[in-house]
């Protein structure tokens, strides 16, 4: 474990200012306006950690990623936007690189060096600085953080690397990323699900209030298989929190509340309601001889396909 320093050291004292801040969403902000903020933030930064960049330019085929950078997808129609602004505008921010043995490892910009790739550029701006190796981890870890570039289950394993790496405490690496330490426990969290289902918050099949819910399913197959059923009935997050709730606290019943060879029949009736309707469908008892149909739908259009289906039956 590394020697904790105080603060966090030249690197990530340089990146945060204690008084920066990022600004967060809100319903009068767009997103355009927020992203701006937070690349002009990272581009303070980024100027006062290599103080006067220089107008050096390497061949793009001399420059590699940094293989140990937090953030692992790209947004293919976000790389190809920037280069068609690069192709207009250039590369406005320099490339912050380091020289490695026969080529030179980025450690702020990977975003641009791909973009400029796209673009077709032969040669990028870049900045030539030598770091430790503590330095060049909390450089990508936070300039990732702070453009927001990074997918939940990314943002996690970067806070907790903060955490483990540099002994930080949770309050702490919510200071220097200016969110809530409430955000930070939330998104390290995630990191308890099963690898299936973190990689299902990362192909947004599920959000992260679906996530949040099915991290108090510890069991790996039961999880994967909630998160699958989430999924395949399009279940909402306070749906998918009830669902949870009752499995780990299932009600207690009498035996004659239900009678196994009617909750099968019962089952299969669904089934082929389901069958018919092509959507959800739920038969629940009111006692003997009466109870009621529930049908879900997910749409006006769903809704009135059902009705015209309905009304079609003789």
């Amino acid at each position: 474990m590394a020697v904790r320093r105080a603060g966090l050291g030249k690197g990530l004292d340089s990146l945060i200012p204690s008084n920066s801040s990022i600004k967060t969403k809100s319903s009068n902000e767009t997103r355009s306006e927020q992203n701006t903020e937070n690349v002009r933030t990272v581009e303070k930064v980024v100027e006062k950690i290599v103080e006067k960049p220089a107008d050096v330019y390497l061949n793009i085929n001399q420059i590699e990623p940094n293989r140990k950078q937090p953030r692992k997808n790209f947004d293919e129609d976000a790389l190809v936007e920037l280069a068609d602004s690069i192709k207009q505008f250039g590369i406005i921010q320099p490339l912050v690189v380091q020289k490695k043995n026969k080529y030179y490892e980025i450690i702020a910009g990977e975003r641009r060096w791909r973009a400029a790739k796209l673009a077709g550029l032969k040669k990028v701006p870049v900045v030539i600085k030598e770091f430790s190796d503590q330095e060049i981890v909390e450089i990508s870890l936070i300039e990732n953080i702070q453009r927001e570039n990074l997918n939940p289950i990314e943002e996690a394993i970067a806070f907790k690397r903060l955490i483990e790496e540099f002994s930080l405490k949770q309050d702490e690496v919510a200071e220097r990323v200016s969110k809530s330490r409430a955000a930070v426990t939330n998104s390290i969290r995630l990191l308890k699900l099963t690898d299936k289902v973190q990689q299902m918050v990362v192909d947004d099949m599920i959000s992260t209030g679906h996530a949040r819910a099915l991290i108090g399913i510890e069991d790996p197959k039961l999880q994967y298989s909630i998160a699958m059923r989430v999924v395949d009935e399009k279940l909402s997050v306070r749906d998918t929190e009830k669902m949870v709730k009752d499995i780990l606290n299932p009600r207690i019943q009498k035996k004659k509340d239900k009678d196994p060879a009617l909750e099968a029949i019962y089952h299969h009736l669904e089934e082929r309601i389901k069958g018919i309707l092509g959507t959800k469908a739920e038969i629940k008892s009111a006692g003997k001889q009466k109870g009621r149909i529930e049908i879900e739908y997910y749409s006006q259009d769903e809704l009135e396909r059902i009705m015209e289906l309905l009304e079609s039956i003789n």
